[in-house]
């Protein structure tokens, strides 16, 4: 693995040597301490390895997190110091590239020519400088603009066990901020398997949105310092793109979960006793100090998108619990709706966001979002009685409550652009003020006597099946 950031100021001189490999973890006998997250590295037989320095162990010996494979490793072997923190080349032309965590190019394309290079842990920006995150980022996905819009330069969470369609989601917000937005996107790969990436790559290379797009990712075969430094990578780029483009910045990363069994491992590895469920006894804060750089300023913003694996579907786990806490919105995944063909798989009954207020989503898109809510909610009570009794036991209100929200659900099913190639389906974008009024015409009876299986995978009903 080649090293696009070669040392910053290495001298000849070596600060010291290897003492012990234990896996990724490697012990170091130094001169003088380097100080936490300084970048060291070796070279032996034409191979480059990276290190980041986490422990020191004594007056004279570091404990280092190696950031490649530690095969042919070996004690004695001169360790240097590359003279400062990890750092990445950071460029406009970053754009239409794959890269892994140290900017290097996954994709077979020429190294980055950058004139500018960024630590890739950095403190938050301070918040004199900070806006708050204002208006809604329409996406033209129904269900998530109506129940649980996104912010603008907020954090969303996508929540979901395996197979119910976070990338697929993470993919169309991709595809929408290119074509409605003319923004960029900044995707990173939280320990992605390597047909997750490629299929990925060629996906967004079909659905045209590559050339505004930047992709990095820290394999699942990687150390666990790549999976979970892979991230704070990929905001640096974010950060830069926000900074210097002045633009709409969306920051997607799949998955977060992973950043956190990264932490997990490393935590282990240096001898910390697990803490909550054997998470690590750091999690709260290695979580924050990634969530807390996600921010807008003056400048421009970045508005994240985070897909989360839920173990055993169990949304109470520390580390999902600890995620939620950080964002404006919260995109439940069920499997429940995925059986009932019901896609995107959104919850709309536990999906919820911060910003479902009156004074800032204004009195129309409240009161539709909060009418489809209840009847929503009022079929999902029913709907033991109707499996052992039938519709017809039920009040005349009651059936025509639940014959408008079968068609509200399937009205808010929705064919993806990334997906036409799978499905043969064109995609569909629709817009909020869209949405509201197909809404309204529900709510108030107009397509009452409208088959359900002509609202099913659809954008507007104002547009032809």
């Amino acid at each position: 693995m080649e090293q696009a950031t070669q040392p910053i100021q290495s001298s000849n001189k070596p600060i010291g040597f290897i003492e012990e490999v234990h896996g990724p973890v490697v012990d170091m006998v130094c001169d003088h301490l380097p100080p936490l997250h300084q970048s060291l590295f070796c070279s032996f037989e034409h191979e480059y390895y990276p290190f980041e320095v986490y422990r020191h162990l004594d007056a004279h010996r570091i404990r280092a997190i190696a950031l490649h494979p530690t095969g042919g490793l070996k004690r004695g072997l001169p360790v240097f110091d590359s003279g400062g923190p990890l750092r990445i080349p950071v460029t406009p032309d970053c754009l239409g590239r794959m890269l892994d965590m140290f900017g290097t190019p996954l994709d077979d394309g020429p190294l980055l020519n950058a004139r500018e290079m960024r630590n890739i842990i950095v403190s938050p920006t301070p918040l004199a400088e900070a806006v708050p995150a204002e208006g809604i980022l329409e996406s033209g996905i129904k269900v998530i603009d109506l129940l649980c819009p996104f912010v603008k330069g907020g954090k969303t969470g996508l929540f979901g066990g395996a197979g119910v369609g976070k990338t697929v989601l993470i993919m169309e917000f991709m595809h929408a901020i290119v074509s409605l937005h003319q923004g960029v996107s900044v995707f990173a790969g939280v320990g992605e398997r390597i047909r997750e990436g490629h299929e990925l790559w060629h996906e967004m290379q079909d659905a045209g949105v590559m050339p505004r797009t930047l992709m990095m990712f820290g394999q699942m075969d990687e150390s666990p310092g790549v999976r979970f430094l892979v991230g704070l990578s990929a905001l640096t780029y974010a950060e830069y793109l926000r900074d210097t483009l002045g633009k709409e910045v969306l920051l997607l990363m799949d998955n977060v979960f992973r950043f956190v069994q990264a932490g997990s491992e490393i935590s282990g590895l240096l001898g910390r006793m697990p803490a909550t469920v054997g998470y690590q006894p750091t999690l709260m804060s290695e979580v924050a100090e990634m969530q807390e750089r996600i921010i807008s300023t003056r400048g421009g913003d970045i508005t994240a998108v985070e897909a989360v694996y839920v173990p055993a579907d169990d949304m109470t786990d520390p580390a999902v619990s600890t995620i939620l806490a950080h964002l404006d919105t919260s995109v439940i995944l069920s499997r429940s709706q995925a059986a009932k063909g019901i896609y995107p798989t959104v919850d709309p009954l536990q999906s919820s966001s911060k910003m479902m207020d009156r004074s800032f989503l204004g009195d129309r898109h409240y009161d539709v979002a909060k009418n489809v809510r209840e009847h929503l909610a009022r079929y999902q009570e029913l709907e033991d009685i109707i499996a052992m009794l039938g519709l017809e036991a039920l009040s005349e209100k009651d059936q025509r409550t639940v014959m408008r929200a079968r068609k509200l659900q399937r009205y808010l099913t929705q064919p993806f652009h990334v997906m036409t190639s799978h499905t043969g389906i064109p995609g569909a974008s629709v817009k909020l003020e869209q949405t509201l009024t197909d809404c309204e015409a529900f709510l108030r009876g107009d397509y009452d006597t409208t088959p359900e299986t002509q609202c099913y995978m659809r954008g507007s009903m104002q547009t032809e099946p």
